[in-house]
């Protein structure tokens, strides 16, 4: 029987390790789902470049702002891409301070974003609904917590039992909770 059931994992695992790992499978979950496709990704590089010439780890930064920290590109999605902005004449690496390269617009990159600025403005609104969501997600969770808290008090003072004890400490904790929540 065990050594059935250690069958059973071990098939279950090869199953679950292989599953997923084309570029395009798996992109309906909520996890799997790319933000960007490649082109999508390349106009949005391109345009925080057109703002100020940045290093390629700044770019990442900026998105993961832009969505309030929600999404962040990996490095193995973002420098391919750079590399291709480059082959395309789109952007130009500026000075290179230390190791770091750093990425700056051509004038065929200016009149590529002007020749798509109703995509581009479409996917920078993509990214800041996607902050906007995050906000509100995280402002839900705070009121599930307060809901709770609610819940339980209502539920500690209806016991009959509760003694004055118990009460001071109730009280001194939600005054804690309170204080502590304040100097956040």
């Amino acid at each position: 029987m065990d050594g059935h059931h250690h069958m059973g994992m071990h098939r279950g695992f090869g199953g679950g390790r292989g599953h997923g790992r084309g570029e395009g499978e798996g992109r309906g979950g909520p996890r799997g789902r790319r933000m960007f496709d490649g082109g999508e990704l390349r106009l949005v590089l391109l345009k925080l470049i057109a703002d100020e010439p940045r290093h390629g780890y700044d770019l990442i930064r900026s998105i993961e702002e832009l969505t309030g920290g929600a999404y962040a590109p990996s490095p193995g999605v973002v420098y391919p891409t750079l590399t291709l902005l480059d082959e395309m004449e789109l952007i130009e690496v500026g000075q290179a301070e230390g190791a770091k390269k750093r990425f700056a617009i051509t004038a065929t990159g200016t009149a590529h974003l002007a020749d798509n600025a109703e995509l581009v403005e479409a996917l920078f609104a993509r990214l800041a609904e996607v902050g906007a969501e995050r906000a509100r997600t995280d402002s839900a969770s705070v009121r599930r917590a307060m809901g709770n808290l609610r819940e339980v008090l209502m539920h500690k003072l209806r016991a009959e039992e509760l003694d004055k004890e118990t009460l001071h400490q109730l009280v001194a904790l939600i005054d804690d909770a309170a204080q502590r929540i304040e100097r956040l």
